[in-house]
């Protein structure tokens, strides 16, 4: 009696255990995009830099990185950061979109997207 009693609560355990994190994981979803709360954080100013940077080589042009607007990230092979930033060209200031794909422990970054947005 006692045996089938400790079956009992493992396998209720077992099954109820998924059930006990569901909440944690509403939040972050796999594959899902999750807003990042500190945009004004050193690693997020330094994707942004990045992006603005890579940019600049890339279209031959030469904006400069004012601030982040609002930034989200997405796990995958590495992390996605979708950044919503403002950057001067000249006296000019825009809004652009940019993603940049970060696999930090191969130090490597690429920017996949950045794209002005149109208010």
């Amino acid at each position: 009696m006692q045996q089938n009693s400790c079956f009992l609560i493992l396998s209720l355990s077992i099954l109820l255990l998924p059930l006990t994190f569901s909440d944690a994981r509403k939040d972050a979803l796999a594959g899902g995009w999750t807003p990042i709360k500190d945009i004004k954080d050193p690693h997020v100013m330094e994707i942004a830099k990045f992006a603005v940077d890579e940019y600049n080589k890339q279209s031959k042009v030469s904006l400069k990185l004012d601030e982040v607007v609002k930034g989200e990230t997405q796990v995958v092979s590495g992390i996605n950061y979708k950044l919503n930033l403002k950057a001067k060209d000249g006296s000019a200031v825009n809004t652009y979109e940019a993603v940049v794909w970060e696999k930090p422990w191969l130090h490597f970054r690429n920017l996949t997207s950045f794209t002005l947005v149109m208010d």
